[in-house]
């Protein structure tokens, strides 16, 4: 819903896999799309902050500050804030049932809809196979995504230059990939039978960095991407209905700018 002076109105706001402390968030138009959004409700579901990338080295821009301070002033007035840490920020967990500012820390949550609908949130890794039982897997993952997200900003940098909008090329290629897809279909296959099994209607998750909104096996699968790639939310209006948000997209801006910052791994 369009409110006044350009803020969108919204009675739920689903985020995640920000990725604060990496060079490839994107952190400028998640600011944008903070301060242009308003909620009853906010779910950060997981990988907010990057603490992997964090404790291997020191990356931390004032933009990041803001997205925090945005956050936060949300709360302060009035936004239910419900933070699920997911696999990144799993350090976070340790503090689960605390309020912190404002913030409620859960390690999930169930939401209910407007139309009386019940969903499952949580950040998802649980049921990614490689996090749970190889994570040395998910670090070589980071050195291939790493390769990707570069491709990725040259070749868009070079688009730019010749007139074109942006166009995922790292999101292309892992498409392209049998097993990557398999291995998609597989989560969300994991995640929607969970939210079956639970009585609920649906669910609502992050971690692959893959926006969606699908039935499967007779629940629906919401997953609300990412701020690193998509830059996109998921969002339920005021009549209980939910739609993805693709806010570079929605807004025509040039994903890659000339002087974009140089891509960093982000893996999942």
């Amino acid at each position: 819903m369009q409110g006044t002076q350009g803020i969108q109105r919204h009675r739920t706001i689903f985020i995640s896999d920000v990725h604060l402390g990496t060079r490839g968030c994107r952190s400028d138009f998640l600011i944008d799309f903070l301060r242009r959004t308003e909620s009853e409700q906010l779910y950060l579901v997981g990988d907010i902050v990057d603490g992997w990338r964090l404790r291997k080295s020191w990356y931390w821009q004032p933009e990041f500050d803001e997205v925090m301070r945005l956050i936060l002033e949300k709360a302060k007035r009035g936004t239910r804030i419900v933070y699920i840490p997911g696999n990144h920020d799993e350090m976070f967990r340790q503090w689960l049932g605390l309020q912190v500012a404002g913030v409620t820390i859960a390690g999930e949550a169930v939401h209910e809809a407007a139309d009386g609908r019940r969903y499952l949130v949580l950040h998802g890794d649980e049921f990614d196979g490689v996090i749970r039982y190889a994570k040395f897997l998910s670090y070589l993952g980071d050195w291939a995504y790493d390769i990707a997200l570069l491709l990725n900003r040259w070749f868009n940098a070079a688009r730019l230059r010749l007139g074109y909008p942006y166009w995922s090329l790292s999101q292309w290629l892992k498409r392209q990939v049998k097993e990557a897809v398999k291995a998609i279909d597989r989560f969300e296959t994991a995640l929607a039978l969970e939210a079956r099994r639970r009585g609920l209607d649906g669910v609502v998750c992050g971690h692959i960095h893959h926006a969606e909104m699908r039935e499967v096996h007779g629940v629906l699968y919401m997953n609300d991407g990412d701020w690193v790639e998509s830059c996109t939310a998921l969002v339920e209006d005021f009549d209980g209905r939910f739609r993805l948000i693709d806010w570079v997209a929605e807004n025509r801006f040039p994903m890659w700018r000339p002087a974009a910052r140089a891509a960093e791994a982000v893996p999942a």
